[in-house]
């Protein structure tokens, strides 16, 4: 039965508050079933679509109520016992445990990769573009259990894999290992060399060859996680990066003690609330040399990468969040006299954030699907991942800010208010421009990709192959191969001449040209509906092509096709063409 009042009318209004709870986020989202059949092929696709639209309307609803409380619950340090027992335990609210449940148990999100006859990683990445559509601060520690299983795999001993993979890969929630990375010390964040935690060598109890780590953590989000991924510096190692080693550290020893360290305290974070991120004292804890020493920050920047890459996803996933809010409220809240998505400067508002949006769903998508051939040792593909990675990382999440700001600016004051999702989605998305590296590190990674391991040539030669099997009118493959060349040739001229302060524009350029040119491929791949090659050219014209600040735009003759965008109604290969700008 309807909890409402049975009056004819509504005597608050607020029937002109509309509220998305319960609308699916997967089939309210037109463009999403298609681009993800264009990538996985239909068979791959059809295996998963039931488990997408259970999980679409899931999150929009039961994931997303038990999200909202998490979020104002978060974690609490239980250091003793009542007895003065050091137990160093992290009392989470039911809520973020059910939904721990959700993505570790029932999806599987982290143990995907890892098992027998795994999905392919779009599959994982699809999974959670919706999930934290819901939940954004569970889906760090399930992207950090995902990357430490992959770089234990990748540079462990084989003892060390068969130990723990099992665990890790497992789906059952009362015996599966959760995954952390602790990195961070105060006068070493983005400075990773300057990394002062202490390894020494040594034997356990077992007549095992193990370190102790003696050191503070400055940063250990998922704080009370079974393993950890840590950086420390053996004694006679040499200074710099050169000196690092990669650990893997146990919660728990072989003879059921607890490892020695202690979670000093837990940090109150703007956003990503529900998950717990502490300071971490190492005195003398027992930890297993991954890989060789001197490597480590190489060993570990696979597992950063990844990060990175999870990163971008859940900035995809917060900006389709806040698309779907924004036009759910757009096209049911009336004022003067009309509905919100009617007034040509909301629909001017409601393209400037599909932009942004869309452009970070085709990255993650097109990254995801290049992944498995790098794995398998396709240079190349390997070279277009080490590029992209951070390019994602770099834009996506600094757009993931303006577009969840500009969704609560659409709810009006209402959005303010936390009982509405608006908020969190505005905290949780500052996330990710600072974590695995800030906007200007990141953007500086990619000018070291391009110049130093000739990751752009890959990438030029694979964008320049995708545009020309596309079947796209010449002219409009000509405009995007143009673009993409002007982008490529402003990075290099800034990675070869050190002008570091112009490698946020060069990165961001190449970021606009190359999404523009994978979203018109797709736009050829998918066929019935163009609508992606018409944002490609609404990211050339706005984004890459200059034009006079001050002159006034005139009224766009286009007006009936970006209404259609608006509406996420299909547009012709002509309406999509007529958008391409004038050179």
């Amino acid at each position: 039965m309807s909890d409402r009042p049975a009056f004819a009318t509504p005597l608050n209004g607020a029937d002109n508050i509309p509220d998305s709870r319960g609308i699916n986020f997967y089939t309210s989202d037109p463009g999403f079933a298609p681009l993800l059949r264009s990538y996985l092929g239909d068979d791959a696709f059809r295996a998963i679509e039931a488990q997408l639209t259970e999980l679409g309307l899931r999150a929009s609803d039961e994931l997303d109520a038990l999200a909202s409380v998490a979020d104002k619950h978060p974690p609490v340090l239980a250091p003793r016992t009542r007895r003065g027992e050091a137990i160093q335990s992290i009392e989470k609210h039911p809520d973020y445990v059910a939904l721990e449940r959700v993505a570790y148990a029932e999806l599987g999100l982290a143990a995907m990769s890892h098992r027998e006859h795994a999905s392919a990683p779009l599959v994982k990445y699809a999974l959670t573009y919706l999930f934290v559509q819901a939940e954004f601060g569970l889906c760090c520690p399930v992207s950090m259990t995902d990357s430490l299983t992959r770089t234990l795999r990748k540079f462990g001993t084989p003892e060390l894999v068969a130990r723990y993979l099992p665990m890790l890969a497992s789906q059952d929630f009362d015996t599966l290992f959760q995954g952390a990375m602790f990195m961070t010390e105060q006068a070493a964040g983005s400075d990773v060399a300057r990394i002062a935690t202490r390894a020494v060598r040594t034997r356990n109890a077992q007549g095992e060859d193990v370190w102790q780590l003696h050191g503070d953590k400055w940063f250990c989000s998922n704080a009370d996680a079974d393993l950890a991924m840590v950086l420390a510096r053996p004694d006679d190692a040499p200074p710099g990066i050169k000196g690092l080693a990669l650990f893997l550290l146990p919660k728990t020893l072989a003879d059921g003690s607890r490892n020695t360290y202690r979670i000093v305290r837990l940090k109150d974070k703007l956003g990503s609330r529900s998950m717990a991120s502490g300071e971490i004292v190492l005195e003398g804890a027992q930890a297993y040399l991954i890989g060789e020493v001197g490597r480590g920050f190489h060993q570990m920047a696979d597992m950063i990468n990844m990060s990175r890459l999870s990163n971008g996803v859940r900035a995809a996933g917060l900006m389709r969040r806040a698309v779907t809010e924004a036009l759910h409220v757009a096209r049911h809240r009336e004022a003067f006299g009309r509905k919100l998505v009617d007034m040509p400067l909301m629909q001017r508002q409601l393209l400037k954030m599909m932009l942004p949006a869309e452009q970070a769903r085709s990255l993650f998508m097109r990254i995801a699907t290049l992944l498995p051939r790098a794995d398998q040792g396709d240079a190349p593909a390997a070279k277009c991942v080490r590029i992209l990675t951070p390019l994602i990382k770099f834009r996506a999440c600094r757009d993931a800010r303006r577009v969840t700001g500009d969704a609560m600016e659409v709810r009006g004051g209402v959005g303010y208010i936390e009982e509405w999702s608006d908020p969190r989605l505005v905290r949780d998305a500052h996330l990710g421009s600072i974590w695995e590296g800030t906007s200007n590190i990141v953007a500086l990674d990619v000018a070291r990709a391009a110049k130093r391991e000739g990751a752009l040539d890959a990438l030029a030669q694979y964008v320049n192959a995708e545009l020309a099997a596309s079947g796209l009118p010449a002219q409009n493959v000509a405009l995007l191969r143009d673009v993409f060349d002007r982008a490529g040739a402003a990075l290099v001229s800034v990675a070869e001449c050190g002008r570091d302060e112009s490698v946020r524009q060069a990165a961001s350029a190449l970021y606009h040209a190359t999404t523009a040119a994978f979203m018109a491929c797709e736009a050829a791949a998918i066929q019935s509906d163009y609508r992606r090659l018409a944002l490609a050219n609404l990211i050339v014209q706005h984004k890459l092509l200059p034009r006079d600040p001050l002159a006034l735009d005139e009224r766009d003759a286009h007006a009936a096709t970006l209404r259609a965008i608006v509406d996420e109604r299909s547009i012709t290969l002509a309406d999509a063409v007529a958008l391409m700008p004038a050179q």
